[in-house]
């Protein structure tokens, strides 16, 4: 066996800051599945319908840039709302390479059957209200954006 030149406690996962944030991410989301599962949707669509909410129209990129995922992620999740009625897709008129994502009206309709989901997710987290702010914070901190 060689012997390494490197302390081996970094090795150890208690002390690794991207398992605590995986396993946390990964026990948050699984908290909307149960509530995603019966209106029949997923996570990455629910957050897909957060930013068309707000924002009306959207081009892929911008989808991709708001979610933190590449459009190898988001193009399959897309065009599966697309089939299931709930956004359109068309080629912009300026530039026919950039694609524009809108709702339709079933789309829009999603928002009331989600609106009490962030309540009930929230009320299984341990976490006090200012504990969550300030990991919030953290968060987008690490995420490169202020997040506020």
């Amino acid at each position: 066996m060689e012997e390494q030149n490197f302390d081996d406690r970094v090795l150890l996962l208690e002390n690794q800051l991207c398992f605590p944030l995986y396993a946390a991410a990964r026990r948050i989301t699984s908290l909307y599945t149960p509530y995603f599962k019966e209106i029949g949707i997923t996570y990455t669509q629910y957050i897909v319908f957060m930013v068309l909410w707000e924002e009306k129209s959207v081009t892929v990129g911008h989808l991709c840039s708001r979610l933190f995922l590449d459009s190898g992620t988001v193009t399959p999740v897309v065009k599966k709302m697309e089939k299931d009625g709930y956004i359109t897709r068309e080629r912009s008129k300026e530039d026919e390479r950039v694609v524009l994502l809108k709702l339709t009206e079933k789309g829009y309709d999603m928002k009331e059957k989600v609106k009490n989901i962030p309540a009930a997710v929230g009320s299984c987290v341990p976490l006090e209200q200012d504990e969550a702010a300030e990991l919030y914070k953290l968060l987008y901190k690490i995420l490169g954006n202020t997040g506020e």
